[in-house]
């Protein structure tokens, strides 16, 4: 699992809010020089690996917009993605309204995983018991703490602010990596085998039942 360093201003390098890569960034100051007219507090980055510039006027990124939060795990089902998509766009403006789509958001990935959908708590509490990291539920402990204990779907929290919001985007891209992501390259990988060593392993895999059942 892979650490997301947001945009911030004159950070060398940081995750590039148009590929997403963590890169480098070059940074240029369009104020007011001698030679030419210029916006003061104005300013741009360019990202060395997709070359596509944001820009930064007083220290605060406005381009692209909602580009401060991480993009969404590629393998998120398209329903959640759009739900992800939105609060990305409007997280800069209103945390608060993007924390009440990204609760939604992780609640309907719950769904889609087989839990119930209606509480999260429980939802990635079972996830646990599946497979899902148990550090998972302590990143669901901090959001729960530092904003709306009740978690219900679209409900908004006036304690809701950047951090929980950003917790939140980081908890639905970590429970898609370790639930669908992971599966699924290991299942690729998998099925990129020779058909013998598979049967091989088909054959291994019922000898050990078998002799389980026997004792």
């Amino acid at each position: 699992m892979t650490s997301y360093v947001p945009p911030s201003f004159d950070l060398e390098a940081f995750n590039c809010p148009h590929c997403g890569a963590y890169s480098r960034q070059e940074w240029e100051d369009l104020g007011p020089t001698d030679h030419s007219l210029g916006v003061p507090g104005l300013a741009y980055a360019q990202c060395d690996h997709c070359e596509k510039p944001s820009v930064w006027y007083e220290k605060r990124m406005v381009f692209p917009f909602g580009g401060g939060a991480p993009l969404p795990n590629p393998d998120l089902p398209d329903e959640i993605k759009v739900d992800y998509e939105e609060a990305r766009a409007i997280a800069g403006v209103s945390p608060r309204g993007a924390a009440a789509l990204l609760r939604l958001a992780v609640q309907k990935l719950c769904r889609h995983l087989g839990e119930s959908g209606q509480n999260i708590n429980g939802d990635i509490a079972n996830l646990v018991k599946k497979g899902l990291d148990p550090r998972v539920q302590k990143a669901l402990d901090i959001v729960r703490v530092i904003g709306n204990n009740a978690v219900h779907p679209g409900q908004i929290d006036l304690r809701d602010d950047p951090e929980t919001a950003g917790q939140l985007f980081n908890l639905a891209n970590l429970i898609a990596e370790v639930m669908i992501t992971y599966p699924k390259q290991v299942n690729s990988v998998f099925d990129s085998l020779p058909e013998g060593a598979k049967t091989a392993i088909a054959k291994r895999d019922s000898g050990s039942r078998a002799g389980r059942s026997g004792h």
